[in-house]
């Protein structure tokens, strides 16, 4: 096959086709040393430039003060998962967590093997299907911990949940991360992996406070000490230097096509395309509530399991990969994130369309 498909995938995902090409070429010789990205030393001159350019743009592109560390890690959210309550979660403190999905729930398992937990609120009662508003805080929380899009699920977080008063905000936004403008001042720590919707697998976007980076435990191994990515910033050992080039190609391209507001307005207008077919339909329906639907993450249902396997074969074969649910929900789901052009997300939906009429007989 010569030519590329719209890819759906929930992670790892679509990339814009433009950091794809720059990639190619960088690949090759990066910035005319007659070496490529991938052969760099992480302490060379070369890769410094890249990692202090990713730095600067993630920074300008978010808003991200002086106040925070901005770090490239590994081992993926879930490694944060565990990292976060070693460093940030006394012995005898307690962490509030929001459940709204899986990701949260393996979050909360890891924080529970490590200290106390307290859930404050859940969505577990509908099967995730809803972002829970009703939310019950802890006496005195050492942080407040959320995910803020659901992949599995398709729900998003519309709303930050607020905190008491000076407890730390910690957010998992790996699946949406960049995808809308945010505020980093209300945050002790957003982590996001970056396979979904800021490059390939293999790197971690980490921006926390740094008051709570020199307050946070210092008996851990060296390497789970956030301080120590911090003081040598995201070098302390070899880090995933391919991954991070193309986190940085990907952040000059959310520059050049106008930045987060921007951004925010064209994937409100592709999730949009989708569920206002979704809404008029009675062959297709969404499983989100209306009112916590994701704009990354869109999943929906046919009349059967036997129309649904039907579906995802026929729209392979018409070049939309990645449009089969998560195992554990089943059904269908359209990951639109940043790089998912408008074109892939009218190509979906006029295919809806057309197996709708002609299966509608069969769903009668």
């Amino acid at each position: 096959m010569s030519e590329r498909i719209f890819n759906f995938s929930a992670g790892p995902a679509v990339l814009p086709e433009s950091v794809i090409k720059s990639a190619q070429r960088d690949i090759w010789n990066v910035a005319d040393s007659g070496i490529g990205v991938m052969e760099h030393s992480h302490r060379g001159k070369v890769f410094d430039r890249i990692l202090k350019e990713a730095e600067a743009n993630c920074r300008e592109l978010a808003g991200i003060p002086d106040t925070h560390h901005v770090l490239f890690l590994q081992g993926g959210a879930s490694q944060q998962f565990a990292m976060v309550p070693m460093n940030f979660l006394p012995k005898d403190g307690t962490a509030d967590y929001l459940v709204s999905g899986v990701w949260s729930e393996k979050a909360v398992k890891e924080a529970k093997a490590l200290g106390k937990v307290h859930e404050a609120s859940s969505s577990k009662d509908r099967n995730h299907c809803y972002i829970p508003t009703n939310v019950s805080w802890s006496s005195s929380p050492s942080y407040a911990h959320f995910t803020s899009n659901n992949t599995i699920y398709g729900t998003q977080w519309r709303q930050d949940p607020t905190p008491p008063a000076g407890v730390p905000l910690i957010c998992d936004a790996s699946s949406d991360i960049f995808s809308r403008p945010i505020d980093v001042r209300k945050y002790g720590m957003i982590y996001a992996g970056a396979q979904k919707n800021l490059g390939p697998a293999g790197a971690v976007l980490v921006i926390v406070r740094k008051d709570m980076v020199d307050a946070a435990a210092s008996d851990l191994p060296t390497i789970f000490q956030y301080r120590t990515h911090a003081k040598e910033p995201s070098v302390f050992n070899t880090p995933p230097s391919f991954a991070i080039y193309v986190v940085g190609e990907v952040f000059k391209w959310i520059q050049a096509g106008g930045g987060l507001k921007a951004m925010e307005g064209k994937n409100q207008e592709k999730a949009a395309l989708l569920y206002d077919y979704l809404d008029q339909s009675d062959f297709f329906r969404g499983t989100a509530d209306a009112d916590s639907r994701s704009l990354m993450n869109v999943c929906f249902r046919a009349p059967s399991e036997e129309l649904e396997a039907a579906f995802i074969a026929e729209a392979t074969k018409r070049g939309m990969s990645g449009l089969k649910g998560h195992r554990s929900v089943g059904g269908m789901r359209a990951s639109i994130y940043n790089a998912m052009p408008r074109a892939g997300v009218e190509a979906l939906v006029a295919f809806m369309k057309e197996f709708e009429r002609a299966n509608r007989a069969v769903h009668a």
